[in-house]
């Protein structure tokens, strides 16, 4: 097809882009080079980079975990000394656990995964829907979180600011994280970095300012727990113990991220992975733990307007040089790091929608990756499913952290509880199967003794709602899940028409395709019922006029096939081998045919492209694509099922070629 043969007068792909389309791609970047060997190398994560796009959430956490165990203990604030040291157990604990699980799932994929493949399909939904509702709430609580250390800095009038502030942050996230993950972990970095070395300094000039009247702070600690005795007994402090560890559940939140983030980690990733959870724990233990000290050390409690953060800064740094510059960098960074944890729930909460997708329980639609190799529509979900419930919950951490505690721990458990009955049901010739199942029972155990005592305590203060809109999404999937089975099913019945043709060994040789004769171009996804019947039902309407096919198909890069250096090279190879199964399909039909095809991540574009090559080579070309149809068409259908046909098809009418749409009644 010449250049004048176009309506403008210029090819498609010398068109200026609109306004709209270059203020876009000047958000979100340039499109990556997929011919470009080395991608998965510059797009992946090394264990530092890795820390703080992954394991900021978890060492975020401190900013609400560990204040919410502390207020839960009340005036006993001696069980502290325990509660600390059952802290520190639990964080390393659950990592260890989880370093674990990414060694027997390398490919990562997390409690969706795990729960799926060892304890069946019905679990794995179960804590995938808790999964994408957790990383919402991740989202949520990181900025809700980020606002009140933020406007802690602030006089109380200017906190009805604090939700638009808040709104703004989720939409500029949403925006860094369309253009890939490499680019918002990078520019987030010196934020991260900030946080520690404040951090260190507000926790180790804590703990040194009081080393003076360490041996009174023994003393009361001893006397407090002689008056808990008397109070409470030991029952009673038991109880209060395991309230306030398992309502101090946010501090462990954070743990999973890097277990589902493994895709983006630089090869070998399961070594780049267990290097990053150890760095998560080392840092989350540190910081968790000393600042739930301090609070004890400082007599720390709740002031209005004020995370508990922010009045031991203002105490432990009032003697310091710089102390009030020192107070607002630590509560900037804290609120930074806070922002910077929400990239989690827009790293791993696509990746868990994408898996999801490609095992039919979510619209496949998730899987697609957009040409900045990032999961555009699952971002897009993210941000404006966080923004939501942000808005919904007029951004009460105290509300949020209970929602997102819930989820967290369902999914620890069914992970916990799948590779214990793992271990035990394969103990034999396997080692260390004795302390393998013993880390993964006490895990189980913890981790559902916090899931029990939140959703009792705090049910009606806001955990129905998180178990509602959890059981909402596993219905949903279900739902989803059944109608792409029926459909499967419809379209498998197309098969049935072949069995009349003889097979390709017993057909005479056929001379190449003519370009000067008549030419079919069927366009196909995968070697099907859609393909095949499109195929017959052309060759049916337009009886003994075609003399060619040509197949046409693209290699959609979505992230089911985007895993390595090596995965794009597969993808080419299996779709020309399933080309070939159509080319021999149309010689057992008696006709002459070839294909043509391409790898990228926009079905669309790269469909367009091949099908004006075609055009050009074959000058009497007339396309053809499948398209499933259904008696009573529906809304969630089109969400269900893509429209690429029609994309294309006005694409190609546009360049002045037709295409047709035969349809594929299924159901």
């Amino acid at each position: 097809m010449s250049d004048h043969d176009h309506p403008t007068g210029q090819h498609p792909d010398d068109e200026r882009p609109g306004v709209g389309a270059r203020v876009w791609r000047f958000l979100i970047g340039a499109p990556r080079t997929l011919s470009d060997t080395s991608i998965m190398h510059r797009l992946s994560l090394v264990p530092f980079l890795a820390w703080i796009g992954l394991g900021a959430d978890g060492l975020s956490s401190s900013a609400y975990g560990p204040e919410e165990a502390f207020r839960t203990l009340g005036s006993h604030t001696y069980l502290a000394v325990v509660l600390a040291a059952v802290m520190i157990f639990t964080i390393f604990l659950i990592s260890a656990a989880y370093s674990r699980i990414i060694e027997e799932f390398p490919h990562g994929g997390g409690g969706y995964v795990v729960a799926t493949r060892l304890l069946g399909e019905g679990y794995g939904v179960a804590s995938g829907s808790a999964l994408l509702v957790d990383y919402v709430l991740t989202i949520t609580i990181s900025i809700a979180a980020a606002g009140d250390a933020l406007f802690s800095l602030l006089p109380l009038p200017w906190h009805v600011a604090k939700l638009p502030v808040e709104v703004l942050l989720i939409v500029l996230l949403t925006t860094l994280n369309i253009r890939g993950v490499r680019e918002s972990v990078l520019a987030l970095a010196p934020i991260f970095l900030m946080f520690l070395v404040t951090h260190a300094l507000l926790i180790g000039g804590g703990i040194l300012g009081h080393l003076a009247e360490f041996p009174a702070t023994v003393s009361a600690v001893q006397d407090g727990f002689s008056r808990g005795g008397r109070e409470l007994g030991g029952l009673g402090m038991l109880v209060l113990l395991v309230h306030a560890y398992s309502l101090g559940g946010g501090t462990y939140t954070g743990i999973e991220a890097v277990s589902n983030g493994l895709q983006i980690m630089r090869e070998p990733r399961v070594r780049t992975a267990k290097r990053t959870m150890t760095y998560l724990a080392t840092s989350l233990a540190f910081t968790a733990t000393g600042l739930f000290v301090c609070y004890l050390l400082w007599g720390v409690g709740h002031e209005a307007g004020k995370t508990m953060n922010a009045v031991l800064a203002g105490r432990v740094m009032e003697g310091f040089p710089f102390s009030g510059a020192l107070v607002v960098a630590t509560l900037v960074s804290e609120g930074a790091l806070l922002v910077v944890a929400a990239q989690a729930g827009f790293l791993d909460g696509p990746r868990v929608l994408a898996n999801m997708a490609l095992d039919s329980w979510v619209p496949h639609r998730f899987a697609a990756l957009s040409d900045r190799l990032t999961t555009l529509n699952g971002i897009m979900l993210m941000g404006l499913a966080s923004m939501a419930a942000l808005l919904l919950t007029g951004g009460n951490v105290r509300a949020i952290v209970v929602m997102y505690s819930i989820n967290v721990f369902l999914t620890f458990s069914l992970s916990m509880l799948g590779m214990t009955r793992s271990w035990i049901r394969g103990r034999k010739g396997r080692r260390h199967w004795r302390r393998r199942t013993a880390l993964f029972l006490t895990g189980f155990m913890l981790c559902a003794t916090i899931l029990g005592v939140t959703v009792v305590e705090k049910f009606g203060q806001g955990g129905w709602v998180t178990l509602a809109v959890t059981g909402s999404v596993m219905g949903l999937c279900f739902v989803i899940r059944r109608h792409y089975r029926k459909v499967a099913e419809a379209l498998s019945k197309l098969y049935a028409e072949l069995d009349h043709l003889p097979p390709a060994s017993q057909m005479p040789p056929l001379p190449a395709p003519d370009p000067t004769r008549a030419t079919a171009a069927v366009l196909v996804g995968s070697y099907g019922g859609l393909g095949i019947h499109t195929t017959l039902n052309l060759l049916r309407a337009f009886p003994d006029y075609f003399v060619n096919l040509v197949f046409v198909s693209v290699g959609v890069i979505d992230t089911g096939a985007f895993k390595g250096e090596d995965t794009i090279d597969e993808l080419r190879a299996e779709t020309e081998a399933m080309l070939g199964r159509y080319v021999n399909f149309a010689q057992r039909l008696g006709l002459p045919a070839t294909s043509r095809m391409a790898v990228g991540t926009d079905a669309i574009d790269e469909a367009e492209a091949l099908c004006l090559d075609v055009q050009r080579d074959f000058p009497k070309t007339t396309f053809f694509a499948g398209k499933v149809i259904f008696q009573r068409e529906h809304f969630y259908q089109r969400m269900l099922h893509n429209e690429t046909a029609f994309a294309l098809q006005r694409r190609l009418q546009w360049a002045g070629q037709t295409l047709v749409i035969l349809p594929a009644r299924v159901l």
